[in-house]
């Protein structure tokens, strides 16, 4: 069809030329009235004063010839700019050599993603904030928004402190939140929850952003934090079975990734947080339903996460230094204060992610854990293994799955069904040096809710 339009177009435009060449020289040359009642003779026996009147002739008529001339380039303007707009129409639609993909157009004008800093009462927010801004190649694509709770003063000074660095905004409601008596103890978790809440909102219906990178003011975040977030938003708003990308691996722990693989990237089932990018789009669908408290484990809740994934890395680009806090130090001293850092930036904006595309890495996935030999806990323990694995280490209940993850040293905490970086049940990480596979049989088909 756009083959077919070319011909037209062109002859279109030829036509065009041809007419006003041709009206061009039927008006200089189209004789006036008068010159065409009166011979040679006959204006010459004429006197000064039909002399005169002849002149003034001539001239209007010589007017209302260029004024017609003019009137009639105009029209042909107009139908000159109808065949360019249609030329270009038919040109976006890839009838020409030169045409540029969709893809190429959309990335044509970068898109702003801006990160949005949870804050409260810790002035060591400012470790978070200095490596945001030493790490940021473009204030303008990434604007920073600090989203402060608790009005605590000396840490708004340090947030102010940066200027027009950042946006630094403040959540109005510092009261109590009624809870009842045997969760009072969780008062801190209700208002973490109003906060997020408030602040999504502000990103989203405020400011008008379509997408967010969520920092906690606890964490620090990796030289290619930024590169990370940009080569996978395009993925994270095409792919309908994706609703998040995280740089957190909950099993990102110095000796269980692989150093040397630093660009590798998983889907996860598990909402891993700390540090994660997601679209206005979801914050329209669960706004209306936003919990009063305890916002991440709800997220992972089936209702919420409804079948879709996250992407992880397989090194964390970001690292918590937040023992304190509401949760009072859980999981830190025992795992996440041990999290690896990313120091190797890694161009993932010129690399092909679309292994991540779901069917191509589920077939891969599927293919590489159950074609993996299954072993035990005490075959990897005893080192008489040969080569770098992956192997397979099978679980078939809630209780063998955590006694299983205590013995190999990864997190063994499952909400609702699904365990900490896992996907499809599997866990897997680095063993002394080989690749583990914690995993259901063969034939997995869904998370059951009542493992926890």
């Amino acid at each position: 069809m756009l083959r077919k339009r070319s011909p037209l177009i062109i002859c279109g435009a030829f036509v065009f030329v041809a007419w006003n060449v041709i009206l061009f020289f039927v008006l200089m040359r189209r004789p006036s009235t008068q010159g065409a009642l009166d011979s040679p003779d006959e204006l010459g026996n004429k006197g000064d004063r039909a002399g005169g009147d002849q002149f003034g002739n001539i001239m209007n008529e010589v007017m209302r010839v260029a004024n017609a001339f003019e009137a009639e380039i105009e029209s042909q303007k107009k139908i000159l700019l109808q065949i360019q707009s249609h030329w270009s129409v038919w040109e976006n639609k890839g009838g020409v050599t030169a045409a540029k993909s969709k893809s190429q157009a959309e990335h044509s004008v970068p898109v702003v993603i801006p990160i949005l800093v949870i804050a409260c009462n810790r002035v060591t927010v400012k470790r978070c904030l200095d490596k945001l801004i030493e790490h940021r190649p473009s204030a303008e694509l990434y604007p920073i928004i600090v989203s402060q709770d608790c009005g605590h003063a000396e840490t708004s000074d340090v947030i102010a402190s940066y200027g027009s660095q950042l946006t630094h905004i403040k959540q109005p409601d510092l009261s109590d939140i009624s809870v009842p008596p045997q969760y009072k103890k969780f008062q801190g978790y209700y208002k973490i929850s109003r906060h997020y809440r408030w602040a999504f909102n502000q990103v989203f219906n405020t400011f008008s952003y379509s997408s967010v990178v969520v920092v906690e003011d606890d964490l620090e975040v990796a030289p290619d934090f930024f590169e990370y977030f940009r080569a996978l938003h395009p993925i994270l708003k095409s792919d309908p079975t994706l609703w998040c990308v995280s740089a957190w691996n909950d099993n990102g722990r110095e000796g269980f990734v692989d150093p040397g693989k630093a660009s590798l990237l998983y889907r996860t089932d598990f909402f891993p947080g700390l540090g994660w990018m997601f679209t206005k789009d979801l914050w329209a669908e669960i706004e209306p339903k936003w919990p009063a408290s305890f916002w991440d484990d709800w997220m992972r809740q089936p209702s919420q996460r409804r079948d879709r994934s996250c992407i992880r890395p397989e090194i964390s680009r970001t690292l918590t230094f937040g023992r304190k806090g509401v949760s009072l130090g859980q999981f830190y001293d025992k795992y996440l204060r041990f999290i690896k850092l990313n120091t190797e930036f890694v161009p993932f904006t010129k690399m092909d992610l679309s292994y991540l595309e779901k069917k191509k890495y589920d077939e891969s996935f599927e293919k590489e854990v159950y074609s993996a030999s299954v072993v035990t806990v005490e075959d990897l323990q005893s080192g008489k293994l040969t080569g770098s694995g992956p192997f397979r280490v099978q679980y078939s209940s809630p209780d063998s799955f955590k006694t299983l993850a205590r013995n190999l040293g990864v997190m063994d905490d499952l909400k609702s069904g699904v365990p900490r970086a896992g996907y499809r049940g599997v866990v897997h990480f680095l063993f002394r040096g080989k690749r583990v596979y914690l995993a259901p049989p063969a034939g997995w088909s869904q998370y059951n809710p009542s493992w926890s």
